[in-house]
């Protein structure tokens, strides 16, 4: 007899009265909603059969199902509170299913928002290990240490310092070299496997015997601050990391580039336009941009043109300065790119296009890498492949170029 597949119910909690961030679960983060990272986890796992979000917000019930989670039941308000911790909600949600669907996982994952970067295995990997040992009552993700707590202290009441741990066999611990104390890991919020007689029996996250999931530190992302979440976008868009992406289409950043594309309003300008009384227009573009395009220019050798829909004098004036080729009154931008990877013989995945707005979706098919600044439209920047932390005209197309010149220093 064949032997039946274990049902493992993921489970993402997602409150919308975030304090730290506002609405952080569903804030952009390089490119899509926070949820979106686990959402797109726990998808992709191969050992998990169903995906709900336990949320109390109706925003975020939405964009969890655009996303492809299920939203079967609303959070009740006792259980969204500041201080509620994760027992309650997933005693609520095993209890809620099982009573209104006859529904018994097998096996309960947790995905915290709040850890979007996770190696592409983790969750089955994780499952994989609680099966294996039938005494678990939970498998938790954990990274080695950065801090050991051998060397960390507490401050008495007489102000006088006392190590916080001691090792058996090892002099003053804290003056040890780190090689002599033992490994300490550090827990994450990426992973939690689960056995629900664990939540439903023992009124517990963890149970008694944990098992844990040594995940690789450089995906450690715990999104608190607004520190964090700068931190962690730029490890997503720069790190080159094999991580988990809510589109499985997302292209990895060329090994060559010949050529840069570019829109212009929006990308080299804010997409503001200054009018006066008679009808001339001025816009403001970025000083650094152009700096950023001659440096990546001179030193490597790459292309840049910029196509536009708008027949602008200010569009040819500014291109014509930084000796950049421009392409005015383009209604249909993607037919000419074909003509222009024709004539300057240069291969598909060799060229980059930046991008805005609506018009410009159907330019990153034609090209090999999709590049956006931070505040392009919302369908844009869930095309591209990369998301830029500044705006249009606000130092967007530096940023790339301070990329490029990082990437290939020499």
């Amino acid at each position: 007899m064949e032997k039946k597949r274990p049902e493992v119910l993921a489970i993402i909690p997602a409150r919308g009265n975030s304090k730290s961030i506002p609405r952080k679960n569903i804030k952009e983060f390089a490119g899509y909603p926070l949820i979106a990272y686990s959402i797109a986890a726990a998808l992709q796992a191969h050992s998990v059969t169903r995906v709900i979000v336990s949320t109390d917000d109706a925003e975020i019930a939405s964009i969890s199902k655009e996303f492809g989670a299920e939203v079967p039941f609303m959070r009740p308000a006792e259980f969204a509170q500041d201080q509620t911790a994760d027992w309650p909600v997933f005693e609520h949600a095993l209890r809620w299913l099982q009573e209104q669907e006859g529904y018994q996982p097998d096996v309960v994952i947790q995905l915290r928002p709040t850890s979007p970067v996770r190696p592409k295995n983790c969750i089955d990997d994780a499952v994989s290990i609680l099966l294996a040992h039938p005494d678990a009552d939970c498998v938790r993700g954990v990274v080695l240490a950065g801090q050991n707590p051998y060397k960390m202290w507490h401050i008495q009441p007489n102000g006088a310092l006392k190590p916080i741990l001691t090792v058996e066999g090892v002099r003053e611990a804290y003056n040890a070299p780190r090689q002599e104390l033992p490994m300490v890991y550090w827990q994450t919020g990426h992973i939690d496997a689960i056995r629900p007689a664990t939540i439903l029996k023992k009124s517990s996250m963890s149970g008694d015997v944990i098992y844990p999931l040594v995940i690789d530190p450089i995906f450690t992302v715990d999104i608190d601050t607004m520190l964090d979440w700068r931190n962690g976008e730029q490890l997503v868009q720069e790190g080159g990391l094999d991580m988990i992406y809510p589109s499985q289409g997302k292209r990895v950043f060329p090994e060559k580039i010949s050529l840069v594309l570019m829109d212009f309003d929006g990308v080299m300008t804010d997409d503001r336009v200054w009018v006066d009384e008679k009808g001339h227009e001025m816009v403001a573009a970025n000083r650094g941009d152009g700096m950023g395009i001659s440096l990546v220019r001179k030193k490597l050798g790459i292309d840049f043109a910029v196509i536009s829909k708008e027949k602008n004098p200010v569009v040819a004036q500014r291109c014509e300065k930084l000796c950049i080729p421009c392409h005015q009154g383009i209604d249909e931008k993607a037919p000419l790119i074909e003509v222009l990877l024709f004539e300057k013989k240069v291969k598909r995945n060799e060229v980059v296009y930046i991008g805005n707005d609506v018009n410009d979706l159907e330019c990153f098919d034609r090209v090999g890498f999709g590049v956006a600044p931070a505040d392009a439209h919302e369908l844009v920047k869930r095309k591209v492949d990369l998301v830029l932390r500044k705006p249009g005209g606000m130092g967007a197309v530096r940023e790339f170029c301070d990329m490029l010149l990082k990437k290939w220093p020499d």
